[in-house]
């Protein structure tokens, strides 16, 4: 069954991307560094490079269980489903009171340089800032991210031009100098340097805050681990050239006690800019990653409570979506209690305190992902395998572990009481309402006692979802034209001539406005999807359901789509409803599993017939070829109109052959027994209509 509260589809590569990297600057790059340089001395850009990859295994964990169990709450989900609600509710509950201390702590840092520009005190700022960034929550992750992206963008373009003309001031050599006034490379040894690392390590936490929003992230197996990790580059690389700028550029002594490295560096090398004009780019610059990190710290912890009461661990009114399909209580209570402690708080102390926590909560995210391998859970399918298990995961929880101890008594303490809040929580208004257990009773299992085996059938409803969609996909690959281009003097012209008269036919438009809307851009309308095959999509407006035109073009053919070019193989026109918003990107990225297969175009050049190149772009089992008579389900109700005959949910007919000539299956259709029908939708369903 559909899930009611189940939140939109609307992130893509580029807002995984952002999510991502908004969440990892703010104060780890315009505040942290010259602080953590006075432990480690010149040798600080190492910290932070040894960090970026550091983070790597609790990266690799957090993208395998994100793409196994795409769920709103992230890390919630991950260690309720693997430990048991205990751990889920000490992992949900506080992530949530750490990211909400932290996305504070982040608007108090924009507040303070805009008040640079306004005359109004800080903390009112950061409020009022709170206030605006959870209105632009509530209107839709949409909204949401188009913010973040453009907060993104104007980070990271000045970012990286400070990177650039600073590194080309300082020199190629910077790297292995020791700058004037400073002796020493490691400052306080290699143990000081270890300590730093510890220090700035959590500069890069925020890279795992997409998990919880995974439910909402298009495409999650493909655009998840890679939008981690084209984030985790940008983020490493701008540390470790910026921080080595910083040092380089800031007398060493004064970049020890400076509270703004960036802005003192770029008063060095951007002199030739018009008078202010280079701190002006740097407080832009850091408005926007403090901005960000506050907008995606909202948008990330208001996921963790929607989670957990969808699952009975918080009130049930945290599960209230707006018309936006966002959760709207759970956002207005986070960014409430976001501004009560910038009232009531000094943020800054209590967000370092909060590192420790999520130090800890990386730790568990490893220790989830070798409950789930070792559950052996059939169910349990990532899109995203980590590499190198387990041994990955054994060093991430080793690292993390390492880094609490360097954090102090205190940071430790503040995480122990966490625990023991949520615990308690737990206890006192979850215990008697959760009849679940986790993955780790199904280790359990292997060794003789009991399991939990509800968990396998949630997972298995993850799965359905997952190949939901793909069975919609397979349905339009199945009933589109296929026309195979032989003759040798077809262009690109007449291809989508052909395309638009098809689509005109299916649709009831005009041919001349749908071939408008697909050649709107020119060449670069054509995607490529793999060598030789294109892909050129268009949105209709009036049209209810996807269909495509699908091209076939022999090497006789000299066909190429721009100069230089590959030869053209295959050419889909695919058009999409104006309201199914990016739908045309997710059969982008399936058909691109399809052809980039290894020997797709053997495949592909092998065959004769229309149908049987139908059959090699649906995936294997998804789609049966048939005449009515061998399937007794179908033949026993050949009578009713297609709306009417019962079949499996989620197999539909998708196309009827009938004396050679393939139609597109309509509700009203009435079959004959000498028809022959596509059918689409689950191989197992489908095995049961011939059994």
């Amino acid at each position: 069954m559909s899930d009611p509260k189940k939140l939109a589809k609307n992130l893509k590569l580029y807002d995984v991307y952002a999510i991502c990297t908004g969440a990892m600057f703010s104060s780890g790059f315009f505040l942290l560094p010259g602080i953590a340089a006075s432990v480690t001395g010149p040798s600080i850009y190492l910290a932070y490079l040894f960090a970026g990859f550091l983070i790597l295994p609790s990266m690799l964990s957090a993208a395998e269980l994100s793409t196994a169990m795409p769920k709103a709450g992230g890390a919630y989900y991950f260690l309720d489903r693997s430990l048991g609600p205990l751990m889920g509710t000490i992992g949900g509950l506080g992530s949530w009171i750490a990211l909400v201390f932290k996305s504070a702590f982040a608007l108090v840092g924009m507040g303070a340089y805009l008040a640079i520009f306004i005359d109004m005190p800080v903390k009112y700022l950061a409020i009022a800032l709170t206030i605006v960034f959870g209105l632009v929550n509530v209107f839709g992750a949409k909204e949401t991210t188009l913010l973040q992206r453009i907060l993104v963008t104007t980070l990271v373009v000045i970012m990286a031009y400070f990177c650039f003309e600073g590194f080309f001031h300082i020199g190629l050599s910077a790297p292995f100098d020791i700058p004037e006034g400073e002796d020493k490379f490691f400052k306080s040894g290699i143990g000081g340097l270890v300590s730093t690392i510890g220090l700035v390590f959590v500069s890069f936490a925020g890279l795992t805050k997409v998990a919880s929003v995974a439910e909402e992230v298009q495409n999650p197996d493909r655009n998840i681990p890679l939008g981690m990790l084209l984030s985790l580059l940008t983020a490493t690389v701008i540390y470790v050239v910026g921080v080595l700028v910083m040092t380089h550029v800031v007398p060493i002594q004064d970049f020890y006690k400076s509270l703004t490295p960036v802005a003192d560096a770029s008063e060095t090398f951007f002199g030739w800019l018009p008078e202010g004009t280079g701190v002006l780019l740097v407080v832009i610059a850091a408005i926007a990653a403090f901005a960000s990190t506050g907008n995606a710290g909202i948008m990330a912890a208001s996921r963790y409570p929607f989670a957990m009461a969808k699952d009975k661990l918080l009130p049930l009114r945290f599960t209230n979506l707006s018309k936006f399909q966002t959760p709207a209580f759970a956002i207005g209570v986070t960014s409430f209690c976001m501004a009560a402690i910038l009232l009531l708080f000094d943020i800054a102390a209590v967000a370092k305190l909060a590192s420790a926590f999520q130090l800890l909560l990386f730790a568990l995210l490893n220790l989830a992902v070798i409950v789930m391998r070792e559950s052996r859970i059939e169910t349990y399918r990532p899109g995203f395998y980590s590499p190198l298990y387990p041994w990955v995961q054994i060093a991430g929880m080793l690292i993390c572990f390492m880094l609490i101890v360097q954090m102090g008594a205190l940071a430790i303490a503040f995480t122990g009481f966490l625990c023991i809040f949520c615990a308690v929580w737990y206890y006192f208004y979850a215990f008697g309402r959760v009849r679940r257990e986790g993955a780790i009773y199904h280790v359990h299992a292997r060794l003789g006692r009991r399991q939990f085996e509800g968990l396998e059938q949630e997972l298995e409803g993850i799965q359905h979802e997952r190949d939901n969609e793909t069975i919609e996909y397979e349905g339009i690959i199945a009933r589109s034209k296929i026309i195979d281009i032989k003759a040798v003097d077809v262009g690109l012209q007449d291809l989508l001539e052909i395309a638009s008269e098809e689509f005109a036919k299916r649709y009831n438009l005009e041919a001349n406005e749908i071939f408008k809307n697909f050649a709107e851009t020119g060449y670069s309308s054509y995607k490529e999807l793999e060598k030789g095959v294109y892909l050129n999509d268009a949105t209709l407006a009036g049209i209810e359901k996807p269909e495509s035109v699908i091209f076939r073009v022999t090497k006789d053919n000299p066909l190429c789509i721009s100069a230089g070019s590959e030869h053209v193989d295959m050419i889909v026109y695919l058009a999409v409803p104006q309201e199914e918003t990016g739908l045309e990107f997710r059969i982008a990225g399936h058909l691109s599993k399809v052809v980039q297969q290894e020997d797709f175009k053997n495949k592909w050049f092998s065959v004769f017939t229309p149908n049987e190149l139908r059959e090699i772009l649906v995936n294997d089992g998804f789609m049966l070829h048939k005449s009515v008579g061998e399937i007794k389900a179908i033949m026993d109700q050949v009578d009713k109109e297609l709306s009417q005959i019962e079949l499996p949910e989620g197999v539909t007919i998708q196309m009827i052959e009938r004396e050679q000539v393939f139609t597109i299956a309509s509700p009203k259709e009435k079959l004959q027994y000498t028809d022959k029908v596509i059918l689409v939708g689950d191989p197992k369903d489908l095995k049961t209509l011939l059994s």
